[in-house]
């Protein structure tokens, strides 16, 4: 009985605990009056970023968190650090960030949505943040495993974080019927971006970022500073000076023992959708060379990505040499060449260091090339992008 009584008790116990942490989460949402939760395919942290700042170039005390290539805390001030994980990504954190902001007096928190699974994403803004304000960038085919099996189902996942009785902002053109309905069933007002919009997004505009941006994400960050009171230009000029995230899309020219060499770091687009529009821009930036080489870097857990991504680049303008490093590159190889890709245009170097991967793929530059990472960042693809960063003679292309 005695036993009992003390299971009793302890589950008591941890029903209170469990109790005054969830008042004291409410009470810190309470603290901050905007909070704004940015989900989406692709663009999540670089919307999180512009958003957070251009809110601060007008003046709003603001802080971010973007889960992205690296999760990161960006403070009011500009300055961020990295999130302290104890164990393996978990939506609990999101708590952390918002005890955090309340302490900090932000009056705005800009945060990315760090949930795959449906349900997590739902829970992460029915429980976790609340948001007054939604931005959903896009919606393509990716981790298709997890939110698939087909495209449409990606909306439905990503439309999870709509919020109640709010706002929400779109970029998504394909399948803004799926976020209509769940914007009508929650009493929240839908703010789609027109194409207009984005065309008003001029070159001179893009050239004061210092790495690649999207005109997308831009014009959709732009929308959303304006609709809280910040004058577009002052917070064009806030975007302009945010710290990219450490994925972000940069060119680097490289002079290499009398070898002109372009690097472009997109391993952080892996969808089939942004990875081919990236390659498609990266060589309208870099025509003049005498090579192209495209590296894939596989995981054995992302085969769904590899093989979207075998799919698709047989119909992107071509390479020279296709590289696939990582793990699992086979997934890609065999779609690849199912669809005409030419076998003797592989290079496989799976399970390779970087610096042996380095060495092949300059076997197969000729006197200039154009080398564009992609597919993912982790496992390899970050190691590699900096190997070739820190080689040679750099010029930073915008």
């Amino acid at each position: 009985m005695a036993k009992l009584i003390a299971v009793l008790a302890l589950f008591a116990l941890l029903a209170l605990m469990g109790a005054i942490e969830g008042a004291l989460h409410r009470r810190n949402l309470r603290r901050i009056p905007i909070r704004i939760h940015v989900n989406g395919t692709r663009g999540k942290s670089s919307v999180t970023r512009l958003i957070a700042g251009g809110l601060r170039a007008g003046g709003i005390r603001t802080c971010a968190k973007t889960t992205g290539t690296e999760a990161s805390m960006i403070l009011p001030d500009g300055s961020e650090y990295a999130v302290y994980r104890p164990a393996s990504p978990n939506i609990i954190e999101q708590v952390r960030i918002v005890a955090t902001a309340a302490s900090l007096d932000a009056h705005v928190l800009v945060i990315e949505c760090m949930a795959l699974q449906p349900l997590l994403q739902a829970l992460s803004e029915s429980r976790l943040i609340h948001a007054t304000h939604a931005v959903i960038t896009n919606s393509w085919a990716d981790h298709l495993d997890v939110m698939g099996p087909e495209e449409s189902d990606v909306a439905r996942a990503l439309a999870g974080t709509v919020p109640v009785r709010g706002q929400l902002y779109t970029s998504e053109s394909q399948h803004l019927d799926v976020f209509e309905e769940a914007a009508r069933d929650r009493s929240t007002d839908l703010f789609a971006l027109s194409e207009d919009e984005v065309e008003r997004i001029g070159d001179e505009q893009m050239s004061g970022f210092r790495h690649l941006e999207h005109k997308q994400n831009v014009a959709l960050a732009l929308r959303v500073c304006e609709a809280l009171g910040v004058d577009r230009d002052v917070a064009l000029r806030g975007m302009w000076n945010a710290q990219p995230d450490p994925g972000a899309l940069t060119v680097h020219e490289i002079e290499f023992f009398g070898r002109r060499l372009l690097f472009a770091n997109g391993f952080a687009a892996n969808d089939p959708e942004s990875t081919g529009r990236v390659w498609r821009r990266v060589i309208d930036l870099v025509p003049d060379v005498e090579r192209r080489i495209a590296i894939f870097n596989c995981r054995v857990d992302r085969s769904d990505r590899s093989r979207q991504l075998g799919e698709a680049c047989v119909g992107w303008p071509p390479a020279d040499c296709y590289v696939l490093m990582g793990t699992g590159t086979y997934m890609l190889a065999r779609e690849a060449t199912r669809r005409g890709l030419d076998v003797s245009k592989l290079l496989i170097v799976e399970g390779q260091r970087p610096d042996d991967i380095f060495e092949a793929v300059l076997e197969r530059t000729g006197r200039s090339a154009l080398i564009m990472g992609m597919g993912n960042v982790h496992g390899g693809g970050e190691e590699l992008a900096r190997l070739f960063r820190n080689r040679g003679i750099q010029r930073e292309l915008r």
